[in-house]
């Protein structure tokens, strides 16, 4: 690959993380109790829960709220709000930044 090529093949791959991350948004990680806490100011809130791991099992969540998504991971699974909207998802994916 020439000179040439290899800065056009750099630039390329530059602008596809770039629209990756803009696809993906904001994404801010917070503790299981900060996650708890933001479910408290909505009324019936959405929550997507994945169960997985390898050697140690965590349970991860993600909600949104004023534009913003929330995410956190429990090594337990959290006493959700009674009146949470539940979607049980078989993973999410969160990139690490």
């Amino acid at each position: 690959m020439g000179g040439a090529s290899a800065a056009a093949a750099a630039a390329a791959s530059t602008a596809a993380v770039a629209n990756a991350v803009k696809a993906c948004g904001t994404i801010v990680h917070v503790e299981p109790d900060e996650f708890l806490k933001i479910l408290s100011f909505q009324k019936n809130p959405l929550v997507v829960q994945s169960k997985g791991g390898f050697l140690s099992k965590t349970s991860k969540y993600l909600t949104s709220y004023k534009g913003l998504a929330f995410f956190c991971k429990s090594r337990t699974e959290l006493a959700l709000p009674g009146e949470s909207q539940r979607i049980h998802a078989n993973k999410i994916s969160i990139p690490d930044m």
